[in-house]
């Protein structure tokens, strides 16, 4: 399998010049942040089996529960090695039944041949935010983080992501994460939403939404 290329997001970008001429606190933000390098995810099984154990998880308790099930799996999650493991076995390292459900219903699917995982990267957004989503225990949230950091889809709005928010209300000094009014603010970010979204992301990472946002004093 070819190995998926690093991404640099740069002031050459023609997506950063873009966000910083649409979004003069965005732009603020870019450039307390700096360049951002990133590589897609390569392995999808694993990444969606990652995130459906990190819903409503923090990070810390997530990593070490997949790092658990890496053990278990020999050290490559992988449909098979999954589809090995009993309930009991799963539920060892601290995950609950229901998230084991939703694991098994993936792993059915995906070995059954029901989603192509492999095919998603042709579809538009929508379609396969429907595919997922058909699966239970995926939802919008898993869907949009596996476009984001699986396919690097470009123009994607994760408002149901906690981290995502947290930057976003350190940004616009604002309590209101309401869909429509997150919706409504970030639309002039479109057609690079998730470039947005990183930068908020990272902001987050670097500590910066510890403190009060100021546009025009010195980063």
């Amino acid at each position: 399998m070819e190995t998926t290329k690093k991404v640099t997001l740069d002031g050459s970008s023609e997506c950063i010049q873009y966000l910083s001429t649409v979004d003069k606190r965005l732009a603020k933000a870019i450039s307390m942040v700096g360049p951002i390098t990133y590589q897609p995810h390569e392995d999808s099984y694993s990444f969606l089996v990652h995130e459906i154990i990190e819903q409503m998880l923090s990070t810390k308790v997530s990593k070490k529960m997949f790092e658990r099930l890496t053990i278990l799996c020999n050290g490559d999650v992988t449909p098979i090695a999954v589809s090995l493991l009993t309930d009991d076995q799963i539920r060892g390292i601290g995950i609950s039944q229901s998230k084991v459900s939703y694991i098994r219903n993936l792993t059915y699917a995906i070995t059954k041949g029901e989603l192509l995982l492999d095919a998603l990267g042709d579809l538009p957004d929508k379609t396969i935010m429907d595919l997922l989503c058909s699966i239970r225990g995926i939802g919008s949230w898993t869907a949009k983080m596996y476009l984001i950091f699986v396919l690097d889809r470009q123009d994607v709005l994760p408002f149901e992501d906690f981290a995502f928010l947290q930057g976003y209300k350190w940004l616009y000094k604002t309590e209101d994460i309401s869909r429509k009014s997150v919706e409504k603010r970030c639309r002039k970010w479109k057609p690079y939403s998730s470039i947005a979204a990183r930068y908020m992301y990272k902001a987050l990472d670097l500590g910066f939404t510890k403190n009060e946002f100021h546009l025009y004093k010195d980063a």
